[in-house]
């Protein structure tokens, strides 16, 4: 059943005019739309290209298409950056396509960030393909290849799509079985560049260095396509990336829709304390109101618990309906056939409302949704962007709204929206040189080719390091070179994208004497979201844990029908290892350095579905600790004049909140790539002490930033916390404030004014 799509236009005059929803839209925004910039197809363009390109509707090319054609065709690495729905996809098929065609040993090797995204582009190739007319063999190769058809796919595919995981461990370690494909690899793609960031993109850089040590082996230098969203540094990003010199193709040709944009404000339910309506109870007010207009609307929501806690409130709208599939949540920890099955339905229109975490950020083509609605700031402008993109992909109107969260980020883009319209995203940072990430590579690279004495890999002189790993009998020494000598098999040992190396198994057991897999989970989150008697919520069903086999990483839940959802604490240990370095800040002190942080699940509260205040129970977790080893930045001052300790705890905790809500407006990260431990007695000051630390192993260069920025933090923090309008305290600046305590605010203003002098 295809859905009957409303009119973006009438809705949005319906919303401003709505009596119970315009009170609380603080700002609209129309943006205009723009024509498409054209060029002829170059002259050169396969006549079968020609052809499957005229069967889908194009005559000519986008601008930045036929720029991108002309540099990748002269052998120059390039950077395509172009919204959501430009055809980027045609940016590398055309001259990936072009080089087979002139020549049928050519190949090329395609990387996308997920197996979703090259299952969704093998389906646009392959439709290309058989347009043509040709015999072009293109594959995926990833852990759901069939093993009968990997063969095949090694010594033929002209075409071969994977991601980086795959390549790390199932393409690169067995190199000599791929020799048809590295000897003859004219391109490698690397889609949906701006993902590449942080500990995962850092991880890929080194992915791709043993990529190209291996091409070189084979005698053969390959040409570099990146594609990107926006971002502020694509080329520098994707050279840092690749290790290679690029050229930039930014100039957009693509048209582009009208698009309204809407900042929604929940409104004030506790004046004294700030506290608003659930972020999450507005957007089902929103959505609803959609669904009802036939508008077919993707909303984002930060974590997989508000996913389905949404998908649970929209499935009330069709419950009276037998088998509805129109309302539907998406997001990691799904089975690929699940995911596969809702993307089909959005293409489809069949699906009407898809509640998604930022898993749908990325280009996978869900179809032409009309309304985007974001719950709560995306955590950076890029992925704000990104989201918003999915709305309108064929050029219509597009609707996009922002709902706003109590907590002080979000409210400050509320007040300035102009910081999300007019601000250009954030530079996207990786670190190649993060010390554990290098290490682990040059195992892996060292069991693919042994190391000569003076051999670069990629940029790095790495004699010393291969030394240390001989010294540590991983490595033997002949006379020139380094080889490999243990049974181990390294890349199985590393995770790409987390510092788990394994996830967690959930098992449905609510049929007697059937099991049933229904997801995974990392094992970080694992330990606040499937402790035993927590309840996990998939696609609107929820299900308790009953058991968590810690050891054997498998989680046993059973269906059950409850009104509430839990929430987990964590306690957080801090040692500080080494200080790099040191310096005043007025009378307090200033340092950088390595840290341990030990995370300790303790306690569960149960928190009714429809009542966020609502607390009607708790438990303790029995888990083990797990330990982080990352960079901090940290501030140490002593007692203020007059302050007892007990204010100054209290002080601090509001401080910390206000900070850590603040760094990404000074840094531009995520809010989740940073975390502030306030301790009044540190071990390693011996004083009260502010730590800010990265999130990620070995650290990726926040913290590093901020230690120079200390004063100008702590000065942005007060003035946001004196602007804020409630009395108290509230959790816009300083977090959540028990009724009766009057002087909280009060204190963290005076303390952040005291340590910014």
């Amino acid at each position: 059943m295809i859905v009957k799509q409303g009119s973006v236009r009438e809705v949005v005059d319906l919303l401003l005019s709505d009596p119970e929803l315009s009170p609380n839209i603080s700002h609209y925004q129309k943006i205009p739309g723009k024509p498409a910039k054209y060029v002829p197809f170059p002259e050169q363009l396969h006549p079968s290209i020609v052809k499957a390109l005229a069967e889908k509707g194009i005559d000519r090319l986008y601008s930045h298409q036929r720029e991108s054609f002309d540099l990748a065709s002269a052998g120059h690495s390039i950077t395509a950056v172009t919204p959501t729905a430009s055809g980027k996809s045609l940016c590398y098929h055309l001259p990936v396509l072009q080089s087979i065609l002139e020549d049928d040993s050519s190949r090329a090797l395609y990387l996308f960030p997920t197996k979703a995204l090259a299952q969704d582009q093998l389906a646009d190739l392959h439709g290309l393909i058989e347009a043509s007319g040709e015999t072009i063999l293109s594959y995926t190769y990833d852990g759901d290849t069939a093993p009968g058809l990997r063969t095949k796919v090694r010594k033929s595919g002209h075409i071969v799509l994977t991601n980086p995981d795959m390549l790390h461990s199932g393409i690169l370690p067995h190199h000599t079985k791929w020799v048809s494909l590295f000897e003859n690899l004219k391109y490698i793609i690397i889609d949906e560049l701006h993902t590449y960031k942080g500990v995962f993109g850092s991880h890929v850089a080194h992915v791709l260095r043993r990529l190209k040590r291996i091409c070189n082996y084979y005698g053969c230098n390959p040409t570099f396509i990146c594609t990107s969203a926006t971002i502020a540094n694509p080329k520098e990003l994707a050279e840092i990336l690749t290790n290679s010199e690029m050229e930039l193709v930014s100039d957009n040709g693509a048209p582009a829709g009208v698009k309204h944009f809407i900042f929604y404000n929940p409104p004030v339910v506790h004046k004294t304390f700030g506290i608003r309506r659930s972020a999450i109870l507005e957007v089902r007010d929103i959505a609803s109101f959609l669904y009802r207009e036939a508008i077919q609307t993707i909303i984002f929501a930060k974590s997989r618990v508000r996913v389905e806690m949404l998908v649970t409130y929209m499935k009330e709208l069709t419950k009276k309906k037998l088998f509805d599939q129109t309302i539907m949540g998406y997001r990691g920890g799904y089975l690929p056939s699940e995911r596969r099955k809702i993307e089909k339905s959005l293409r489809d229109g069949e699906i009407k409302t898809v509640v998604s975490t930022n898993a749908l950020e990325l280009g996978i083509d869900i179809g032409q949704l009309q309304a985007c609605i974001m719950t709560g700031y995306p955590g950076n402008i890029a992925s704000a962007f990104q989201q918003a993109g999915r709305a309108g992909r064929r050029q219509d109107d597009a609707l996009i709204i922002y709902v706003a969260q109590s907590i002080a980020l979000d409210q400050y883009i509320i007040q300035h929206p102009d910081y999300l319209l007019s601000q250009t995203p954030e530079e996207a940072r990786i670190h190649p040189d993060n010390m554990l990430i290098l290490m682990d590579h040059l195992k892996c690279a060292s069991f693919e080719l042994p190391f000569t004495m003076t051999e670069l890999y990629g940029e790095f002189e790495v004699q010393e390091l291969l030394a240390f790993l001989e010294s540590e009998g991983v490595l033997v020494r002949t006379t020139d070179k380094w080889h490999w000598m243990t049974d181990r098999f390294p890349a199985s040992e590393i995770s790409l994208r987390s510092a788990s190396q394994e996830n967690v198994v959930i098992i449905d057991q609510t049929i007697p004497k059937g099991t049933v897999v229904i997801g995974e989970m990392d094992r970080y989150s694992a330990m606040t979201l499937l402790h035993e008697e927590a309840i996990y919520i998939h696609q609107g069903k929820q299900y308790q844990v009953e058991t968590l086999d810690w050891e054997e990483k498998k989680a046993y839940v059973t269906e059950v029908d409850v009104d509430y959802y839990t929430d987990a604490n964590l306690a957080v240990e801090l040692k500080v290892i080494s200080e790099d370095e040191r310096n005043s800040l007025g009378d307090a002190l200033i340092a950088f350095g390595d840290i341990a942080v030990l995370a300790i699940p303790t306690i569960f509260k149960k928190i009714k579905l429809h009542n966020k205040q609502d607390n009607i129970g708790s438990g303790p977790i029995n888990l083990p600790a797990e330990e982080l080893h990352t960079n901090a930045t940290w501030l140490a001052f002593d007692l203020p004049d007059g302050w007892k300790e007990a204010d100054l705890t209290d002080a601090m905790t509001g401080a910390a909140y206000a900070i850590r809500s603040l760094i990404p407006l000074m840094i531009r990260c995520d809010r989740s790539d940073i975390h502030v431990i306030p301790q009044v007695k540190a071990v390693h000051t011996g004083k009260p002490t502010i730590f800010i630390h990265d999130s990620y192993p070995g650290g990726i260069g926040l913290s590093e930033k901020l230690y120079g920025r200390w004063r100008d933090l702590l000065n942005l923090s007060a003035k946001h916390v004196e602007d804020c309008v409630c009395e108290f305290g509230c959790p816009v600046c300083i977090g959540a404030q028990e009724a009766g305590v009057k002087t909280a605010k009060k204190h963290v203003s005076a303390l952040l004014h005291e340590l910014a002098k």
